[in-house]
């Protein structure tokens, strides 16, 4: 046996091996140009589009999972976006902003996914709730500031209110808490590896998402 693998913390294991596809998802030319103020408000509305249909695959899951033995103690309702991301999509579509909304084919995939990991597979779900949630925390206040600068958006208000978590007042703490977690996972070897490999996926899940977009607003050369 390796003897790593009993020393080294899940989170450090699922950070390190996941990295190389969280990096080809940060870097995406798509992502590169949001945040580089190279394209308009209509693509950040069409990003903001597509994470909607996402976190609502996400949330109703999170429902059937709350008292799950391997997935119920990261269902955290402070953690919750989907009310903040119809108070985004209202403000940057209008009141009517559900009328003709429809994802992306890789959105489409990804939702799926998540959907499918909620139903069937509660561990798979937390490769998924990881990847997402903690980039919030992280990264996605990267977006939040670029586009508070880049389109006038009050700051932390309607807009970027996806990216505004009020009940964490310290995100330090409570990212330390969320690796704990991790680290605590109820899961053998064996399905801690399927795990990082789920989370390789949601990355790549992601990625596809931001490439798709890409093609929706290609800068002219």
């Amino acid at each position: 046996m390796d003897a790593t693998a009993t020393v080294t913390p899940f989170s450090t294991l699922i950070r390190t091996a996941s990295h190389e596809q969280h990096t080809e998802a940060e870097t995406s030319t798509f992502m590169s140009d949001l945040l580089g103020g190279r394209l308009g408000v209509d693509a950040y509305t069409r990003y903001t589009e597509q994470l909607w249909f996402v976190y609502r695959a996400l949330e109703e899951g999170a429902a059937a999972l709350r008292d799950d033995p391997v997935a119920g103690p990261f269902i955290q309702p402070e953690l919750m976006r989907s009310a903040e991301l119809e108070r985004d999509l209202a403000h940057l579509r209008g009141a009517d902003w559900r009328e003709g909304l429809v994802p992306l084919p890789a959105t489409a995939a990804y939702a799926d996914r998540v959907a499918e990991c909620a139903r069937t597979w509660p561990a798979g779900y937390i490769a998924h709730h990881y990847t997402r949630y903690l980039g919030d925390l992280s990264g996605g206040q990267i977006i939040r500031d670029k586009a508070e600068k880049t389109w006038g958006f009050e700051r932390k208000g309607d807009g970027v209110r996806f990216y505004v978590f009020d009940e964490i007042t310290n995100p330090a703490a409570f990212k330390r808490g969320y690796r704990e977690l991790l680290d605590g996972v109820n899961a053998d070897d064996l399905e801690k590896q399927r795990i990082i490999e789920e989370c390789k996926r949601a990355f790549a899940l992601n990625t596809a998402v931001f490439r798709e977009l890409g093609e929706v607003f290609p800068l002219s050369a």
